[in-house]
């Protein structure tokens, strides 16, 4: 079978994180700037954050795009000699311990978590007050995001990370541990106001205060509490973009590896992966914003979107997003409100391109769903567009009560190097 690209490059991560992982979850790297030199200066903070950035964009997300991608029938493999895509393709127990993608989304995650946390408690030391709030936000965006991505994945989530032996809770307790945090966080800002020194040390693209509200919303959502939800979402500016910018020298994972290759995955066709009975309309705008057509080279059907460039950003949240939540969130509580649901609904069903942040729009006539069953199947149908290949699609299915049929694998196996280093390591969950 041939040796594809993606071997070599989940081999080189995995090193690269056991380097500083170990089968002990000791995240020191004796080659590497002390603790003491990093965390007790907040330049050496700034750029512990920044590193953070990196490694959840090339690992965290990269491996979600890619594996939810492939289970929830969004893309097509295109080289079986990717082992770890060739399983997710598969399905069923053909997705196993050994698979080097997953392993390398559940090291990266949880040295996230794991710097982030130090970096947490380092900045509340600090004497600029202004700084250590920046500090504490932006790491706590990728904890969060990280906490989601395992909670996501896994039937039962790490309850802490650095120690060999960790124990586990179910898998709702990562949302709200993520909640939590950013609950945290939001404090610490509105105590003290992020400085402009710690903005201009940082990346651009970055909304910290919007990505905070919005990835509460998500996580609120995922945790089934729609009241906080809704507040959340109402507190994201949809005139506004949070993104991981990229560059030549640091190029957009999907593009560099993906996209530009064409030995991956490619999108399945102009169903995003959907059944036939809730399939997009043709006329949606966002099928040709995700997709590109290639006339004459196999597959048909290429990335577009937020993958089509070296430089192209990929969202950190979607104003679509938020505003499905709130439509959600208006259709599971307690006393269902269908008016306020179909209203939400329909802005992002009608919405233009040019109206969104992201360009994102599919431009069509509003829809009537008549029932709360009918709403929700309408709003899954939209997130699933709306938010393709985010990553987010396997979680959704889920909630949503799709049957197993249109998924290869509900919750994922625990990679073998935590199974062979800790014994508390939870049963593989039989889908």
């Amino acid at each position: 079978m041939q040796k594809s690209i993606q071997t070599s490059i989940y081999a080189g991560l995995a090193a690269l994180l056991l380097t500083t992982a170990g089968c002990k979850k000791d995240f020191s790297n004796p080659n590497a700037a002390t603790s003491d030199q990093v965390f007790s200066s907040a330049k050496g903070l700034a750029g512990t954050v920044v590193g953070l950035q990196r490694t959840y964009a090339s690992n965290v997300a990269y491996g979600m795009s890619d594996a939810t991608g492939l289970i929830t029938n969004e893309t097509i493999l295109m080289n079986p000699g990717n082992t770890s895509e060739f399983q997710f393709s598969t399905g069923g127990t053909a997705v196993d311990g050994t698979n080097a993608l997953l392993g390398n989304v559940w090291t990266s995650a949880n040295k996230i978590i794991f710097d982030a946390n130090n970096v947490i408690n380092a900045a509340s030391k600090l004497t600029d007050k202004g700084y250590a709030s920046g500090l504490i936000a932006y790491a706590t965006i990728y904890k969060a995001l990280s906490m989601g991505c395992l909670a996501s994945y896994w039937e039962k989530v790490p309850d802490t990370v650095g120690t060999a032996t960790t124990t586990f809770s179910d898998r709702t307790i990562g949302f709200t541990r993520a909640i939590a945090a950013i609950d945290k966080a939001l404090a610490a800002i509105s105590t003290n106001a992020i400085s402009t020194a710690f903005i201009a040390d940082v990346p651009t693209g970055v909304d910290i205060v919007n990505t905070l509200y919005a990835l509460k919303a998500r996580y609120s959502l995922f945790a089934g509490n729609y009241a906080a939800a809704l507040a959340a979402a109402n507190a994201v500016d949809l005139t506004k973009r949070s993104t991981m910018n990229f560059e030549a020298a640091n190029p957009n994972p999907v593009f560099n590896f993906v996209t530009s290759t064409n030995n991956v995955y490619q999108p399945v066709d102009s169903t995003l992966g959907l059944p036939v009975a809730i399939a997009p309309d043709l006329a949606d705008k966002r099928i040709p914003f995700y997709t590109v057509i290639n006339p004459t080279i196999n597959p048909r059907f290429r990335l577009n979107g937020f993958w089509n460039t070296a430089t192209a950003a990929i969202p950190l949240y979607y104003p679509g997003e938020m505003t499905l939540i709130k439509a959600e969130a208006y259709a599971r509580q307690a006393t269902p409100d269908l008016v306020n649901g179909i209203l939400e609904l329909n802005k992002v069903v009608t919405k233009k391109a040019a109206n969104d942040p992201l360009g994102i729009g599919a431009d069509l006539t509003p829809v009537a769903p008549a029932t709360v069953a009918e709403l929700l199947t309408q709003i899954y149908r939209n997130r699933c567009i709306e938010l393709y290949l985010s990553g987010m699609k396997l979680e959704d299915m889920r909630r949503f009560g799709r049957p197993n049929s249109e998924r290869k694998r509900n919750l994922f196996p625990y990679p073998f190097r935590e199974r062979d280093s800790n014994p508390n390591t939870p049963a593989d969950p039989a889908f």
